[in-house]
Formats: structure tokens, sequence, C-alpha cells
């Protein structure tokens, strides 16, 4: 349990009080030496399409949060104060995995590798574990039973007794943090392509995981973690007061990142939207939707090619209203010429 040598938390400790984590140091070293690597090796190779610095600054940026979470002043009061371990538990499964998702380490792997990695690389992003570990339902239900079952059971008692537990349980929303936003808000070569509406459906679903969490920690009316009054320092709150205000960390600050979450994955869509030249993803799947089915019925010209340049896929793939009218005319024409035969 907590040290009796640690001073009275403050911002100065949290953050200029720094352990070393030999684990936490080795998996940042390779993970981020290994992506600068191959983010080298795609510039000296294609130099006119290097690889976005932006995504490289925002993967090292990830990185850079699991040290602070976890070799920090906050992770040298995670065994210490309860709130300080939830603000812990905030930044490895909301806020790292979004950055190292969005870094596209996969991406990356196949554009720099080489057969056979290629090859085994691209197989195991297609496989069924990896299909079934970035499954969206799988997803949400291993980031709100992580949530719920770490911190509304007997076994956050163990997590502030045991260095060991409490390590693999910080592995533990790390990667299912990452599980939950890689189909969300990532773009790698996964075999899920879901709807951006469907992406901020699953996250605002997951919003009130966070705050029922937090809310039963907030209403406690005794201490439930008998671990935490152990070798507690004397100037610490109480443990009570100390549960109630990790569940307000949890409520609060899991909702505002949650949200902001959301609002990134709404702004992606927006801009995808102007891309199709500001048609909404409704009105672009109806077009769509639409030329498949009347290219389906249009007869074939002597080239081979169908008249609606939409349905064959031609050079000017717009179709606008007035075409669309014409070509729905023909359809509805068509048919009833069939059904008078």
């Amino acid at each position: 349990m907590g040290s009796q040598a640690l001073p009275p938390v403050t911002v100065a400790e949290l953050v200029g009080r720094w352990q070393f984590a030999p684990v936490v140091t080795g998996f940042v070293v390779v993970a981020g030496g290994l992506y600068l690597w191959g983010a080298l090796r795609v510039r000296r190779q294609h130099p006119a399409r290097p690889w976005p610095l932006a995504r490289t600054a925002l993967f090292l940026a990830g990185l850079a949060v699991v040290v602070i979470a976890t070799q920090s002043g906050i992770g040298s009061y995670d065994d210490v104060l309860f709130w300080d371990h939830m603000v812990q538990h905030l930044l490895l499964l909301m806020v790292a995995p979004p950055l190292l998702v969005v870094g596209q380490p996969g991406t990356l792997l196949l554009h720099t590798s080489r057969n056979p990695v290629h090859t085994w690389a691209k197989k195991l992003l297609r496989s069924r574990v990896v299909t079934l570990l970035t499954w969206p339902p799988f997803g949400f239900a291993l980031y709100a039973g992580v949530i719920v079952g770490t911190h509304l059971t007997g076994f956050m008692n163990l997590v502030l007794s045991d260095q060991t537990v409490r390590g693999a349980e910080q592995a533990l929303f790390l990667v299912a943090g990452y599980l939950f936003f890689l189909p969300l808000v990532g773009e790698e070569p996964i075999r899920w392509r879901i709807s951006y509406p469907s992406r901020i459906f699953l996250l605002f679903l997951a919003m009130p995981v966070d705050a029922f969490t937090g809310l039963a920690l907030g209403s406690e009316g005794g201490n439930p973690f008998p671990a935490l009054a152990r070798g507690r320092p004397a100037w610490a709150p109480s443990p009570l007061s100390d549960v109630h205000i990790g569940g307000a960390v949890m409520w609060v600050g899991g909702a505002g990142l949650m949200f902001a979450v959301m609002m990134t994955v709404f702004f992606s869509w927006s801009r995808v939207a102007r891309a199709d030249g500001g048609l909404g993803w409704l009105e672009t799947a109806r077009r769509a939707n639409f030329a498949a089915l009347v290219g389906s019925h249009q007869p074939a010209s002597p080239g081979g090619d169908a008249s609606l340049g939409a349905a064959s896929g031609g050079e000017d793939e717009s179709v606008d209203d007035d075409e669309h009218l014409a070509a729905y005319n023909e359809f509805l024409a068509r048919l009833n010429r069939q059904h008078d035969r």
C-alpha cells in the first residue's frame, strides 16, 4: 500500500515526481523506435508521399501519455489516493488508446514491410482472431466490462495491494481502450468499416458506463475498499471521501473525454461529407443505391458499357437530379413494357 514517505500531493509533486517502470519504459522505447524507423523508411522510399508528421506526433503523444500515467507523480500516488488512481485509469483507457489508434501502426507496418512479413501482417489484420477482437460490439462489451469489473468489485482491493496485479490492470486498460476505439476512430485495414453515425452511437452508448460507475462510487455510504485504509498517510483524505472524489473524476472526466472523442468523430464525418461534394451520408447512400438499382436494369450499349455513367463506373461518376429523374423514368418505362408483354 502507499508509502508514508510520500509528501502531500500537489501539482508540483504530480509533475515533478518520477519513478522508473522497466516494463513500461521497454514497451515505449521499442514501440516508439519501431514506429519512427517505419516512418523514416516510408519517407526514404516515397519522398513524394512521406508518412504524415501529424500521425507520427499523435502516436508518440499516445506513448507519452502512457509514460505520464505510470511513471510521473500520477503513477507514484496511484496506490495511495483512489482519485489519483482514477485519473490514471482515464489516461490509460480514454486518452492514450485513441492517440495510438490514429497513429495507424498497422498501416505503417504494411507500408514498410516486405514479404514474407508483409503477407503475414496482412493475413494477421484480416484473420478471424483480429476480426473478432476488433468487432465493435465486442470492443464495447470489453470496455464496459473492464470499467465495471475493476471498479465496482473487490478486485480493486487486490489492485491497491499488489504491484504486479496493478501493472496487469494498467495493461488491460490500454488494450481494452485500444480495441474499443480502433474501429471507431481508426482507419486501419481491418475487417470492419462502420458508418460515422454508428461510430457516434457506440461512443454515446459508452458514456453512461463511465457515469454509472462514477455515480455508484460517489454514492457509497462506507469505504468499499478496505485496502485504502491500510498504511494510509495522515495527510490523505478519509477513504470514503477519497472514493467519492474518485467517483466524480470517473463521472465528469469520463463523460468529458468521451464527448471530446465524439466531437472528433463528428468533425471527421463533416470533412468526409465536404469531400463528397457537401452531400450528407444519407444522400450519398441514396444516390449510390439508386445508381446500382438503375444500372442493374440498364441495357448494355454496343461497347458493353451501361448508358448510365454512374452505374458503369465511367470517368464522370456524379449524377445530378435531372439525370436521376430521366433514368428513373426510363427505368419505369422498361418495367411497364416488360409487364405489357
